[in-house]
């Protein structure tokens, strides 16, 4: 066990005695992330402090915060009645996190389908109404412009949504290149929410018998109710069941291996270094913008870097060096204090570092790992 998780866990049991409200521990600690707030302080010496906070959280969860500081670096792990060393998809049977205004796009018309095939990665046309599929907008060097979910929501309309920092990359595009062509673009971001219910117990909850099939979707009384890898996605009204931090599931989708645009991948990412290849791209669709350098690099190359796991052995940031001996060979994407794996983060490395091997992070020792954690 490394040396920044013992006193970590110490200090765990410890909050625990004292904060009877909190049965357990699960991560939404990073580094940085701590609020000015009065608390008590456990134990403090060797450059670690550990402070239970009882001020209310922002995420609206009642429990206990326990604030971290070693070496001037701080990291938040919040109590709120889940067992320490269970994944965070377990916290709860069914936790709504905050609405996030994705970008979300409304195409329409007689070649809303065949518009979109030639423009995104994968294979749109197959999509059979209630279905939907994970896909990449490229440039003409194969590199990602933007990532998104596209569901079929009947012969002649589909729906596209994606990250919030995408939206005007994904509304110029079909707005410029449909004209002339039987396609209404519509940007609906302002009058959509999407509110993502994560737990085992999610579908229950919301009374909905939705297939388990991810991306494939149904209308129910809050909206549309799109089937995730963690639970379900509601696209329109806010479900009435307990709020439950985003960092709960930024956790759980580090954990898994998914990149985040913005974070883990961007401009200069092909969807192959990233890991996209299998859930967003077909190699037997016809020609999409970029798909020259996506199917040379597939058949005949190796990208020069991947995307990997790094188990830490001290909280990272987001933009923190990787280095291999003296040799820089990526940077930190995301990161988390994970409540089964401890601090882990997600990297484009260079091939240079393969798995297993050891490199170091903001100076603190790290391990490269397959994905998912």
């Amino acid at each position: 066990m490394c040396d920044v998780l013992r006193p970590l866990l110490a200090g765990l049991a410890l909050a625990l005695s004292l904060a009877p409200a909190a049965a357990g521990a699960h991560a939404t600690a990073q580094r940085g992330s701590a609020r000015s707030a009065p608390g008590r302080v456990l134990s403090s010496g060797d450059g670690l402090t550990l402070t239970l906070i009882r001020a209310p959280r922002r995420d609206g969860l009642t429990g206990s915060v326990l604030r971290i500081v070693r070496h001037g670096r701080s990291a938040d792990v919040v109590l709120d009645g889940s067992r320490t060393g269970r994944r965070a998809r377990d916290v709860a049977s069914a936790h709504v996190l905050p609405g996030r205004r994705r970008a979300v796009l409304l195409l329409d018309g007689g070649e809303a389908a065949e518009f979109l095939q030639g423009q995104v990665t994968n294979d749109v046309e197959a999509l059979e109404v209630g279905t939907g599929c994970y896909a990449a907008l490229l440039d003409h060097k194969g590199k990602l412009r933007a990532d998104m979910r596209v569901l079929r929501l009947g012969p002649e309309s589909l729906q596209v949504d994606g990250e919030a920092i995408a939206r005007e990359v994904l509304r110029h595009n079909f707005e410029t290149y449909s004209l002339g062509r039987d396609v209404r673009a519509r940007d609906v971001t302002g009058e959509q929410a999407v509110w993502s219910v994560i737990g085992p117990n999610a579908r229950e909850r919301l009374g909905t018998d939705l297939p388990d099939e991810e991306h494939s979707f149904v209308k129910g009384e809050l909206g549309l109710y799109v089937s995730t890898d963690l639970g379900v996605d509601v696209i329109g009204t806010p479900p009435d069941l307990p709020a439950a931090s985003e960092d709960v599931a930024e956790c759980v989708r580090i954990e898994s291996g998914r990149p985040r645009l913005g974070l883990d991948m961007g401009s200069s990412t092909i969807p192959q270094e990233a890991g996209l290849n299998e859930r967003a791209v077909s190699f037997t669709k016809g020609c999409y913008v970029g798909q020259e350098t996506v199917a040379r690099l597939h058949y005949k190359g190796k990208p020069n870097r991947q995307l990997r796991g790094l188990k830490l052995s001290e909280p990272a940031e987001h933009g923190d060096e990787i280095l291999l001996g003296d040799k820089a060979v990526g940077t930190v994407g995301s990161a988390c204090a994970s409540p089964t794996h401890g601090p882990i983060a997600l990297g484009l490395v260079r091939r240079e570092a393969a798995v297993g091997d050891e490199v170091a992070v903001a100076g603190a020792p790290a391990t490269v790992v397959d994905l998912p954690f």
